[in-house]
């Protein structure tokens, strides 16, 4: 197993509450796609944003399962039957109406809020182990769940971008991209410097990659390079990183 998680920050409370902004954000997109919308292409590479609520749903799901494998102790994965009956399931639910996936998401989503706020109280495991044998902090769930809201939310493409997303979530979720691309055997030796001012290096630091935060994260969370730029061609970034 190997062990990942974002960096220390705001509190679980505080984490909680962007989680909820961050749902009733995506709450409030979903509510305006019509059947139509659904089935349009997302941004994530041959899923329709019918596959994108769907996962979003599924996700919250999962992260009721670790919430209670973390207060409880007795073990739970994230998605029984593994990757496989994962994929199954967003594709069963990928081609459901508009309503069906608001619904959906909505229900989930108001189970996950009633479970989540035992994350800060006593905890009978510090740890929990993720798809694909992620090992995070108990305590780092709602903030995998923000990302999870966060980058999907983008990748409904209808309408909110990273540059909506407010600039300390902005950072976290930079910081949290690059620990993950330092873990790849693969990773380029990158220099990233941002318009902001901020500075993150993975390996040597031999390419520099410039430009917002907003498009330095969609770049490396998503392979679209808007907005930012090198003074050579932009380095390949390993896929699943």
């Amino acid at each position: 197993m190997t062990s990942t998680a974002p960096s220390t920050g705001p509190s679980i409370e505080q984490d909680l509450g962007l989680v909820e902004t961050a749902t009733t954000a995506v709450l409030a997109t979903a509510s305006r796609l019509t059947d139509d919308d659904v089935a349009a292409a997302s941004l994530c590479e041959g899923w329709t944003r019918g596959h994108v609520l769907t996962h979003i749903a599924r996700n919250a799901e999962a992260m009721v399962r670790l919430t209670r494998w973390a207060v409880t102790g007795e073990r739970e994965e994230m998605y029984p039957g593994g990757t496989e009956k994962r994929d199954a399931d967003i594709e069963a639910g990928a081609g459901r109406g508009a309503a069906e996936q608001l619904a959906d998401l909505r229900g989930t989503a108001s189970a996950l809020a009633e479970d989540f706020p035992r994350l800060g109280g006593d905890l009978a495991t510090s740890e929990v182990e993720m798809r694909g044998g992620y090992v995070v902090r108990s305590a780092s769930l709602p903030f995998l769940r923000l990302r999870e809201l966060v980058l999907h939310h983008v990748d409904l493409d209808a309408g909110y971008t990273l540059a909506d997303v407010e600039g300390p979530v902005l950072v976290r979720l930079l910081d949290d991209a690059v620990s993950r691309l330092r873990l790849s055997h693969r990773a380029p030796s990158l220099t990233l410097r941002t318009d902001e001012g901020d500075t993150w290096t993975v390996g040597s630091g031999d390419a520099e990659v410039t430009g917002p935060r907003h498009g330095i994260l969609l770049w490396l969370a998503r392979r679209i390079p808007s907005g930012v730029s090198s003074a050579h061609e932009l380095p390949q970034l390993p896929r699943g990183a």
